[in-house]
C-alpha cells in the first residue's frame, strides 16, 4: 500500500534496529497467555445498564481522554479499567441519586487498550492495530490484516514481544503458515505484540 512506504517503514526500521535483543530462533510457546480481561479503551463503545432506572440507562463511546459522560455521571475514567471494574466506579458515583445502584457495563465495540493492541506493520494487506481478544492467534491477525502483499517476505517476519520489561524478537513462518498450511506456525499473539512484516528485495 502506497502510503505505508513513509511513516510505516521509518518506524519497522526503528523498531527493527531499536531492540538490542537478536530474533530468536526459538520456536515461541504455542500455548495462549494467562487469563486475560479485557481493558476498555479510547474508541471502544460501552452500554451501561442500571437496573430499575432506564432512564440513565444508555450507550457511549469511549472519548479519545478515555473518560466517558453518562446521565447523572460526568468525565468518568473508563480507560485502561475492566467492564466490572468501570460497573463498580459507576455505581459509586450514582449513590448520591439512587439508593443502591445495580449498573452492568457490556463493551458493544472495541478497539482496546493501547498498550494492548496487537500492531501489524509492513507488508499487510491493511497495516493496523487490532484489539486484542483472550486466545488470539497469529492466524486471527492475518485474516484481520487481509494476508500479506505479493512483495512480502512472509518467513523473514517477526513479532516484537515485551517480555519482562524487556524486547525480545521472535521469529514466525508466515509463508509456511499461510500457503504450506504449518499450523505449527500459527503461534498464539499476546496484549502489546508488534507484527513486522519486511519486504522481499531482489
Amino acid at each position: 500500500m502506497k502510503w505505508l512506504g513513509g511513516s510505516a517503514l521509518a518506524l519497522s526500521a526503528l523498531l527493527l534496529g531499536g531492540c538490542a535483543s537478536p530474533v530468536s530462533t526459538v520456536v515461541p510457546d504455542p500455548m495462549p497467555a494467562t487469563a486475560h480481561e479485557y481493558l476498555i479503551g479510547p474508541g471502544d463503545s460501552v452500554n451501561i445498564v442500571v437496573w430499575r432506572n432506564p432512564e440513565v440507562s444508555t450507550s457511549v463511546p469511549v472519548r479519545p481522554d478515555g473518560k466517558i459522560t453518562t446521565p447523572l455521571v460526568e468525565d468518568l475514567q473508563a480507560s485502561g479499567k475492566t467492564s466490572t471494574t468501570l460497573a463498580r466506579d459507576i455505581e459509586k458515583a450514582l449513590e448520591k441519586y439512587i439508593q443502591q445502584p445495580v449498573v452492568t457495563v457490556i463493551v458493544t465495540s472495541f478497539v482496546g487498550n493501547y498498550s494492548e493492541q496487537i500492531r501489524v506493520i509492513g507488508q499487510a494487506a491493511r497495516p493496523q492495530a487490532l484489539a486484542y481478544r483472550r486466545d488470539m492467534s497469529l492466524m486471527d491477525v492475518l485474516i484481520a490484516v487481509g494476508g500479506v502483499t505479493e512483495f512480502a517476505s512472509g518467513n523473514k517476519a517477526i513479532v516484537i514481544r515485551k517480555v519482562d520489561g524487556k524486547s525480545e524478537k521472535l521469529a514466525v513462518r508466515l509463508n509456511d503458515l499461510i500457503k504450506q498450511g504449518d499450523i505449527s506456525a500459527n503461534i498464539y499473539m499476546r496484549p502489546g505484540d508488534v507484527l513486522v512484516i519486511p519486504e522481499i528485495f531482489f
